[in-house]
């Protein structure tokens, strides 16, 4: 990896790779502090953007506003007490506090070197774990690709809120709205009903800006929000001297632990992280009276961990081609956009291409700490824009987003068509990242399994003997299956008992 860094520079350090990581990054900062938008509404309002783009710095600048928009969530939730992503909902509990004595700038500042050195450490854990992972896959064939993408089609179970019933469902929309164009295999027309728009299946820009960015406006649009809202006084952000961090070390470096571990786990997303850091952090820390009363170290744990999230949430996604929740399914739906295949052969087939994308994210994670101090000041009176403005320009974008890529008034009906039937599925309490985990991976799956069926003559049996991988990685997958209902079957045996 090392050896590509020369080539990887020259990708990032153009013109265009300097400015998607600038701007990008302080969109993301902007992006996350306006409650209600998220990381994975900001990272899917962008991506219609990048099309026009060459790879590198189409997927650098959703990286930048992946990371900067988990960072921003912590502005509104501590001026506003409301976390401006799900990530940041425990910076609230410390972060406000001390803003409404007055330490507004130093509790941002405290989330701020917190948050840069959690991704930082992230990157870090990115570059030295993703080319493991990627030269193991270097043994898998067609059954083994099989074999692995089924074990990914388990994380549904992971990020399924819940409900794996409803999770399920989801995911089979979207393994069903992968099979609608062309046969891969004999080019036959599947599910497009008479509509020649349909032959090349649907747009997945226009499927996964409806159900993610569109549904989260129809969602906001139909409850009562409340608009009065008090912004403490803020001049700025104030850094915490060095002899502050004394006797603090200790939780940082716990939490980054805890988030990269989460982020590496498929479904757990990094508001999980924030808590379980938080919750450790109260446990062992020595100033743990002081929490929920203004306490640095609850701010340490909280941006520490989901910061380092973003880096391990990579690591299988760009390794293995599994996406651990929304967004990093985004991420791939990204990579298929831009003609890339994710999956096991990322890393071999575009071994550039990836060192770039780990160098510009350590750059983004390095540009936290420049950037959130220059743009929180200008974010903050954005905290007052009316709720109801702010959804029409997320409506315009994506709209404008989505037609720019092709031109196409058909990706428009997609796209409101998506927006309204993911609107109604997540009134019903279905999540929308397994729809779109199975409309990205259904059709890999559908190849290498009628690879299989060839490589075997049509014996499915036959995938199991002779290809011990691909039986592990079948038998895990049974596994994650069934998990819900072992606990589910030891919950009830506790209550009898």
């Amino acid at each position: 990896m090392i050896e590509l860094l020369p080539q990887a520079a020259a990708l990032i350090f153009t013109v265009e790779g300097i400015a998607v990581l600038v701007l990008g990054t302080i969109l993301g900062v902007v992006l996350g502090a306006l409650p209600g938008i998220g990381s994975t509404v900001a990272v899917a309002m962008i991506l219609p953007f990048t099309l026009s783009m060459s790879q590198a710095p189409a997927i650098l600048l959703l990286l930048a506003v992946y990371a900067g928009s988990v960072y921003g969530g912590s502005i509104s939730a501590i001026l506003i007490n409301t976390p401006g992503t799900p990530q940041s909902a425990a910076t609230c509990l410390d972060g406000y506090p001390m803003a409404q004595r007055g330490e507004a700038g130093l509790a941002l500042g405290w989330s701020t070197i917190a948050s840069t050195v959690g991704g930082l450490v992230s990157a870090v854990v990115l570059l030295l774990a993703a080319p493991q992972l990627a030269a193991l896959a270097l043994n898998f064939g067609p059954i083994e690709t099989f074999a692995l993408i089924l074990l990914g089609l388990t994380c549904i179970v992971s990020v399924s809120e819940g409900s794996l019933i409803k999770g399920l469902v989801a995911g089979s929309i979207g393994l069903f709205l992968g099979c609608v164009g062309g046969d891969p295999i004999t080019g036959e027309a599947r599910f497009t009903f008479g509509q020649f728009q349909l032959i090349s299946g649907f747009n997945l820009l226009a499927v996964v800006i409806g159900v993610f960015a569109l549904s989260e406006v129809l969602i906001r649009a139909a409850a009562k929000l409340e608009q009065d809202q008090t912004l403490v006084t803020f001049k700025g952000i104030v850094l915490p001297p060095l002899s502050a961090w004394r006797g603090r070390w200790k939780v940082l470096a716990k939490s980054v632990a805890i988030g990269n571990g989460i982020g590496i786990l498929p479904g757990t997303g990094a508001a999980t992280a924030a808590f379980i850091s938080y919750a450790e952090a109260q446990r062992s820390s020595p100033n743990r009276a002081n929490f929920g009363k203004g306490e640095p170290d609850g701010l340490i744990a909280s941006e520490s961990a989901n910061n380092a999230v973003t880096g391990g949430a990579l690591v299988p996604t760009l390794a293995l081609g599994i996406p651990g929740d929304a967004i990093t399914a985004v991420m791939l739906a990204t990579l298929t956009l831009h003609g890339v295949t994710p999956g096991i052969r990322l890393m071999t087939d575009n071994p550039v291409l990836i060192a770039a994308i780990f160098s510009g994210f350590f750059i983004i994670n390095l540009m936290l700490l420049p950037v959130g101090m220059l743009v929180s000041k200008a974010a903050a009176p954005l905290l007052r824009l009316r709720e109801a403005y702010m959804l029409a320009m997320i409506v315009l974008l994506c709209a404008v987003g989505v037609y720019f890529v092709r031109g196409n008034p058909f990706d428009l009906m997609v796209m409101g068509g998506a927006g309204i039937v993911g609107f109604l599925l997540r009134r019903q309490g279905m999540p929308m990242a397994p729809l779109v985990i199975g409309m990205v991976l259904g059709p890999t799956l559908e190849i290498s399994l009628r690879q299989g069926l060839i490589i075997t003559d049509g014996s499915f049996a036959a995938f199991f003997v002779g290809h011990p991988i691909a039986a592990v990685l079948v038998l895990l997958a049974v596994g994650m299956l069934s998990l819900p209902l072992i606990k589910l079957l030891r919950e009830r045996g506790k209550s009898r008992a």
